[in-house]
């Protein structure tokens, strides 16, 4: 891999909604222990987006708390005086309390501030997810329009798929949203899935470890709609050799081979890079046009094909504001259903933590290379509910390690001590520096390989 064969504009494009999204939920997710903290008049030192240590990349101070923007994109925080956080300011806690802080406050008016972070962001998913609803309602490619059949990839073809195969059901039940067979086989723990080849049904397997595979691929490799490649536009960066390529031509043969699909033609040209390619094109529906055109350093030719819901058809459920509040509702924890879920797997061995596990990198490679809002605010509901069950963790270091001393004391009516509490502080950073270490490495080995 070169420098110049990376796709930079795609990479920039990630790395901005990355960046906004992450900047949204951290700013909003600290906000929610602020205010709090303000409330019960506790003085809040600092509030920071993304981490600062050494120096920040910019700060200002205005009454009693410092305000800035790290250079570390892990996260955020807000610095409560008295309180035992990752900034592990021991001097302070040696000094006897004052009222100030956040020691000195009722364990009712503690637990509220520690769970703020996770309240507001469980609450913009829910106000994100109506807002998606509201305005854009769900679209999706309905199953039974998927007329070519599906285009089966390697995960397919372990399972017994054949492109061409149709789709019928998953465990006995039918299928309407074609976009969601691949969660739905990695979620429901599957058995089986029907197809209908060449007019007959077929009852295929799902092999053993089959949801690992898919996790592993990000639920690549398995399969996509079948569409014949009609290009939709040429761009100027299009270095036609000979020949003519027009906006409604259908590619029909590459290097004279016959081809009917979209992923007929990536088969064709797999691995080709700077150098020319010969195609041939129906233009019209009637007039054969021989076309040699030269592929770039990514081994593509500068032209667009009409999208799959384009040739295929969607359905949109559209909602008005009042039905919105109830769809959108039962999405975020719906959505939080499948996430548990999915965790579960985890824990009982059905997917591996090296085949799921990714730091912010993987966290940034989920936005497409395209800036789209609906996707980009999907995604971001998406990660807020994520962030709040991470927080809820009763590990000492999150919101939800706090949270559980402090319903312990609430409880049993002990406190526990400033240095028990440091000890578990320190503990539960170990763990999680080591987790984020880890994912980190993860990352990079996946890009080296």
């Amino acid at each position: 891999m070169t420098l110049l064969a990376i796709d930079w504009s795609s990479i920039l494009v990630k790395a901005g909604q990355f960046i906004l999204s992450f900047s949204i939920l951290v700013v909003l997710h600290e906000l929610g222990h602020f205010l709090p903290a303000r409330w019960f008049k506790c003085r809040v030192e600092k509030f920071y987006l993304f981490f600062n240590p050494w120096f920040s990349l910019f700060k200002t101070k205005k009454g009693d708390t410092e305000w800035g923007i790290g250079w570390i994109p892990f996260g955020g925080y807000v610095k409560i005086s008295g309180m035992i956080d990752e900034s592990m300011d021991k001097e302070q806690m040696k000094l006897p309390p004052q009222p100030h802080e956040f020691r000195s406050k009722k364990s009712w008016q503690r637990l509220i501030i520690m769970l703020g972070g996770i309240i507001v962001n469980i609450l913009l998913a829910i106000v994100i997810f109506i807002g998606i609803m509201w305005y854009w309602g769900e679209e999706y490619v309905p199953n039974q329009n998927v007329k070519y059949g599906v285009y089966a990839d390697s995960l397919a073809r372990k399972m017994g798929i054949e492109s061409g195969d149709k789709l019928v059901s998953i465990d006995g039940k039918s299928i309407d949203n074609f976009n969601t067979i691949g969660s739905e086989i990695a979620l429901s723990d599957a058995k089986n899935v029907t197809v209908n080849r060449n007019g007959n049904e077929l009852e295929l397997k799902i092999p053993e470890g089959f949801v690992n595979d898919l996790n592993k691929s990000r639920l690549n490799g398995f399969i996509e709609p079948r569409v014949p490649y009609i290009i939709d536009s040429v761009s100027p960066q299009c270095k036609i050799i000979s020949g003519s390529i027009l906006k409604g031509d259908q590619v029909i043969a590459v290097k004279d081979s016959s081809i009917q699909y979209l992923n007929e033609y990536f088969e064709l040209k797999k691995g080709m890079t700077k150098t020319p390619l010969k195609i041939t094109l129906l233009r019209n529906g009637k007039d054969t046009i021989q076309t040699k055109v030269e592929l770039n350093e990514n081994g593509l030719m500068g032209v667009s094909s009409k999208t799959i819901e384009e040739m295929l058809g969607t359905t949109v459920k559209k909602y008005t504001f009042l039905q919105s509040i109830s769809v959108g509702t039962k999405k975020c924890f719906s959505t939080l259903n499948k996430y548990v879920t999915s965790l579960g797997q985890l824990f009982k061995g059905k997917v591996k933590a090296q085949d799921s596990l990714g730091s912010v990198f993987s966290i940034a490679n989920t936005f497409g290379g395209i800036w789209h809002w609906q996707s980009f605010w999907t995604l971001t509901a998406i990660f807020s509910i994520i962030l709040a069950f991470m927080n809820l963790l009763p590990i000492p270091g999150l919101d939800g390690g706090h949270a559980l001393f402090t319903l312990v004391e609430m409880i049993t009516g002990r406190k526990p001590s400033d240095k028990f509490m440091e000890y578990a502080q320190t503990v539960g950073m170990v763990l999680l520096l080591g987790l984020m270490a880890y994912a980190l490495g993860l990352d990079i080995w996946r890009w080296f390989k």
